[in-house]
């Protein structure tokens, strides 16, 4: 992701007229009845504003409901990095989209635009600063006697995805293919059949046959 200014920024910095930062969050929520996918957005404006971001129109909710975020630090590697994002919970918006959806996992981005002080006019089209997943969204209660909470976005960089396990890595089918390697040969019939060690099967002795009575031909006893 080049760090270059663009063209505008750059003339706009020249002109030495002031600029203002926005930033702005983008969450892909899920319904958790149907499954579909809903976008949320939030930004640190004064209002509700649609800001095209790669070509899409997208819808920011504004006048407080991104209180704030951690600082972004910009490094190259693979580490999973984390960055906490601060909602207010007095922002229906902000409910809706915590409460209501599914965010466990959800995709996450988060851009910064530059506006101009005065007119308020985004200088240049947005640039991300930030993608991944949400992996935790633990909420503040506000204090006794207040009605403004917090709800913290605990978010994971991208290279979340590098730390999941492959789903057939402990099928033989998968190990053998590892320079034949048999140690999941019978992992499927693995406790359901009896092995012996140290000792001889029991077996119980078989039973002695039936003799059937037998029918004298003489008188009885006198």
């Amino acid at each position: 992701m080049p760090n270059s200014l663009s063209p505008q920024e750059i003339a706009h910095l020249q002109s030495r007229s002031g600029i203002r930062a926005r930033l702005l969050v983008w969450i892909v929520a899920k319904d958790r009845e149907t499954g579909a996918l809903t976008p949320a957005g939030f930004w640190n404006g004064d209002d509700d504003q649609v800001i095209e971001v790669a070509g899409q129109p997208r819808l920011y909710h504004g006048a407080g409901g991104l209180l704030g975020m951690d600082d972004i630090v910009m490094e190259p590697g693979l580490q999973v990095r984390r960055l906490g994002i601060w909602l207010a919970t007095s922002a229906p918006e902000v409910i809706n989209a915590v409460m209501a959806f599914d965010i466990r996992l959800a995709p996450i981005e988060v851009h910064r635009i530059l506006t101009d002080p005065l007119s308020h006019q985004i200088i240049a089209p947005p640039r991300r600063r930030w993608k991944g997943w949400v992996d935790g969204a633990p909420r503040v209660q506000p204090a006794k006697g207040l009605s403004n909470g917090r709800i913290t976005i605990a978010a994971a960089s991208a290279s979340m995805a590098l730390t999941k396990g492959l789903t057939d890595k402990y099928s033989d089918s998968a190990m053998s293919m590892r320079g034949g390697d048999g140690l999941f040969r019978y992992a499927d019939v693995s406790g359901k059949v009896s092995i012996y060690w140290g000792e001889a099967k029991f077996a119980a002795p078989a039973p002695a046959p039936v003799q059937p009575p037998t029918t004298g031909t003489g008188g009885g006893d006198r």
